[in-house]
């Protein structure tokens, strides 16, 4: 979906050049639905991933430098990608990496890394709520 007006349909965005003027003087232009149809038109936003096994490697990703099992504890990882990430939103499910069988449930928190911009921290847990391995979708939601 390379066409941003598509996007902002899906969005229910009115990018008309009408609503991108349209401010409402309270000057925070950053949390406004005029910016946002802004940079759906301009192109500036964009979605970084990854998708992480539960053994920390990654199986895919776009945007993604590195990620891995933090040593120590089970179900803590890292995700690095290839640009700042520190002002993003973060979105992760739990999830296999392939198109067979499903995961067992469980749970997963994110916040950006500690000491690393381009860093996101993630947590795994069962339905119990105990630290454990599980492999994840991890979904960077950016005004590029």
């Amino acid at each position: 979906m390379n066409n941003p007006d598509e996007f902002s349909e899906q969005l229910d965005v009115d990018t008309s050049a009408s609503a991108a003027e349209d401010d409402d003087d309270n000057g925070d232009d950053d949390n406004d639905g005029a910016a946002a149809a802004r940079l759906i038109r301009s192109g500036r936003a964009c979605t970084l991933f990854a998708v992480v096994n539960a053994n920390g490697a990654l199986a895919r990703g776009c945007g993604a430098r590195s990620s891995r099992r933090v040593p120590g504890s089970a179900g803590v990882y890292e995700v690095i990608f290839d640009r700042n990430v520190r002002d993003c939103a973060y979105v992760a499910t739990i999830g296999l990496s392939g198109s067979i069988n499903s995961s067992p449930p469980g749970e997963i928190t994110v916040v950006g890394r500690f000491n690393n911009v381009n860093g996101v921290f993630i947590t795994t847990h069962n339905s119990s709520g105990q630290l454990t391995n599980r492999g994840f979708h991890l979904a960077v939601h950016c005004c590029c």
